[in-house]
């Protein structure tokens, strides 16, 4: 079985700055693979790059073993793999509704049945019927994430991209929020690839992670290994130290 997700050899370049340099990972289906690295990594480029969002200097990209061309990403792409976004705010029309937000990838996509779909992807993620027709302004910030997956799960995609998808969030939400994710990921067998500085969050949602610094990967670990600090990289064991919590005194 070819893997879900596979980055061979990536480079991601932003105005002469190397952003990504020769990053390969693969991810098997209804795996979650992590990614942690301090700010300006690279980690969440590479997300960006897997989604055509950022500048592919070269390397591979392959979904489910097609190799995509190009920044331009297809529908069927987007049937497939879908981005969850650091700031839910951020990331939904604040003049659209509940409603609209959900029925415009459908629309997109030309899914029928829409009636049906919102109110299964509302009632999946813990909001009813109620909230249809309000404004994200009108809902809390772990409710406008909730929305956000929502949006994100109700094309019935295979791989999610979480990009800090909680750490926007208050302590108590992030954990409701990171207990529904794992919960979705069960129920689907998605596959998951989380951006997250928290290495706590990542130990907690993923398998495996690859630790980034300076757009490269400079060491791969199970989540095991990471709680039991079996790392070699002095980084990571520094990584460790700056996650607030993760190491007990």
């Amino acid at each position: 079985m070819s893997a879900a997700l596979s980055v061979d050899a990536l480079s991601v370049v932003y105005d002469h700055f190397h952003a990504l340099k020769n990053v390969s990972v693969d991810i098997e289906p209804g795996e979650s693979f992590g990614l942690v690295g301090e700010s300006g990594s690279g980690k969440s480029t590479l997300l960006r790059a897997v989604a055509g969002l950022a500048p592919v200097r070269s390397g591979a990209i392959r979904i489910h073993g097609e190799q995509l061309v190009g920044a331009q990403r297809s529908k069927a792409f987007y049937r497939q793999v879908q981005m969850v976004f650091q700031d839910p705010y951020g990331s939904l029309h604040p003049r659209q509704t509940i409603d609209r937000l959900l029925l415009e990838p459908l629309a997109i996509h030309g899914i029928s049945d829409s009636e049906t779909r919102i109110a299964r992807a509302l009632d999946e993620v813990g909001l009813g019927n109620g909230f249809r027709f309000r404004y994200p302004h009108q809902l809390s910030g772990g409710q406008r994430q909730r929305v956000a997956i929502a949006r994100a799960l109700i094309v019935e995609p295979s791989i999610l991209l979480l990009d800090e998808p909680t750490s926007a969030l208050d302590a108590s939400v992030q954990a409701e929020v990171l207990n529904l994710l794992e919960q979705v990921r069960r129920d689907r067998k998605l596959t998951f690839v989380m951006v997250s500085h928290d290495l706590g969050v990542i130990t907690h949602m993923c398998e495996r992670l690859a630790v980034m610094r300076n757009g490269a990967v400079v060491e791969r670990l199970t989540a095991t290994e990471l709680a039991q600090a079996a790392v070699h990289e002095d980084y990571t064991k520094n990584l460790m130290l700056a996650s607030k919590g993760f190491v007990k005194a």
